[in-house]
């Protein structure tokens, strides 16, 4: 079955009548909380999670029930007034401020991009650029080259044709990052005042855009990320009072907005789609971009783990901020391994997983060696590629070798016992 017991034994958890959101005040230090133990959550699984998060290099880490908070953990010196990068999980909070750009009618997302940056803003022809527009910056089909030496510049050099816009979906942040200028030409205000004008002091979120070479990164506290995934959770309005009150582009922006990728809105993540692609690649996978997570969540994700996930059907808002988590631009196997602690706060005794609960698989995405963590010993390992064939591979130790494997999807099985552990491995 796709949803395992511990997932429905966790749903079930929030069933019932939905209760009211809670909004923290806009100033000050005070926030509610909830009791895990309300939700039926276990204060050694709780642990556990803790422990996975402080060993992977995290920082802080909130779990929000109907706006309340049930988990806030800070570790090192990291605390709950630290400020930290967003990184690319501040696409999404750009993609609300071209939202509201669009509802207060200062662009038109089907608006050439040329309108606002004016001519020659690329290294193509005249017709190529004029046919890029906002709204393929926003869903990254512009077609422009992301295999540049230096997918961050801005440049016109660097921004060469490849395709037609709107034919290939690529995870490419000089033309992303060139919507904040489309936002400061639109409106004629910098981009730090109109987010913070705009939707900051709506929502209590104290932070700032950093310039770091070409990129203009977000900067808040953990609690900020909570705020704004909160504001996600809303329709645009922050309790009761509007803050993108366009439920169009609301839906938009947080279901597929193309066919290419299924698994991306405007600039925003989703789960629960049929198949998925991933930066750098051009691999379209099969299957739901985390699937320990609720189909319906929507997620904010950008490098080291910098990730807020909205699930609307639990009232929930989860946020993790860390220094390191691998190689991937987003991090959306370990917001995976995420959830799949989340999946084991209930008081119900796991069924399939306790042995192998520790056991985690780096790096991922992967090229040709993947290191295995917290071995217990004599483990078997199967290797099978997407259509369910095994596929032969080389262990060596606690490390397997892909060499000579075709880059893909592949699913990795241990077991010890009758306890089995399966993971989703990409092979670049």
């Amino acid at each position: 079955m796709k949803h395992t017991l511990l997932l429905l034994t966790f749903i079930l958890g929030f069933s019932g009548l939905k209760a009211q959101t809670y909004f923290p005040p806009l100033a000050g230090t005070t926030w509610s909380t909830t009791d895990p133990s309300s939700l039926g959550w276990c204060q050694d699984s709780i642990n556990k999670l803790y422990d996975w998060l402080e060993d992977s290099d995290s920082k802080a880490f909130i779990v929000l029930k109907d706006g309340k908070i049930v988990l806030e953990k800070y570790f090192g010196t990291f605390t709950v007034d630290s400020f930290y990068v967003w990184n690319s999980a501040g696409k999404t909070l750009t993609a609300y401020a071209v939202g509201i750009a669009q509802h207060e009618g200062f662009l038109d997302i089907d608006d050439p991009t040329s309108d606002y940056l004016g001519t020659g803003w690329t290294n193509l022809t005249a017709p190529q650029e004029g046919a890029i527009t906002i709204k393929h910056q926003l869903t990254m089909t512009t077609g422009l080259d992301d295999g540049v030496p230096d997918f961050h510049c801005t440049d016109p050099a660097c921004l060469v044709y490849l395709a037609d816009p709107g034919t290939r979906w690529a995870y490419h942040n000089g033309p992303y990052t060139l919507l904040d200028t489309v936002i400061e030409s639109a409106t004629g205000m910098t981009l730090n005042s109109w987010v913070n004008q705009k939707i900051a002091t709506k929502i209590g979120l104290v932070g700032t855009y950093l310039q770091l070479g070409y990129n203009n990164v977000f900067a808040s506290k953990a609690r900020g990320m909570a705020r704004f995934g909160l504001l996600l959770s809303q329709d645009g309005y922050w309790n009761g009072n509007p803050v993108l009150p366009d439920l169009t582009y609301l839906n938009e922006m947080r279901n597929s907005s193309q066919s290419l990728n299924n698994s991306y809105g405007y600039l925003t993540w989703l789960n629960g789609k049929a198949s998925f692609m991933l930066p750098q690649s051009q691999f379209v996978f099969p299957g739901e971009l985390c699937p320990n997570a609720p189909a319906d969540m929507y997620a904010a994700e950008g490098k080291n783990g910098q990730i807020i996930n909205v699930v609307p059907s639990q009232g929930l808002v989860v946020v993790r901020m860390g220094s390191t988590m691998g190689t991937s631009f987003v991090g959306t196997q370990y917001n995976d391994t995420i959830w799949q602690y989340m999946n084991r706060l209930s008081c119900v005794a796991g069924i399939n997983d306790h042995l192998l609960e520790n056991i985690q698989i780096s790096p991922n995405p992967a090229n040709e060696l993947i290191t295995i963590s917290g071995l217990i010993g004599n483990e078997i390992f199967e290797l099978k590629n997407q259509l369910g064939q095994p596929v032969p591979f080389q262990q060596i130790g606690n490390q397997i070798s892909l060499k000579k494997i075709p880059s893909g999807l592949y699913f990795l099985t241990i077991r010890k016992e009758n306890n089995i552990k399966t993971f989703r491995l990409v092979l670049n």
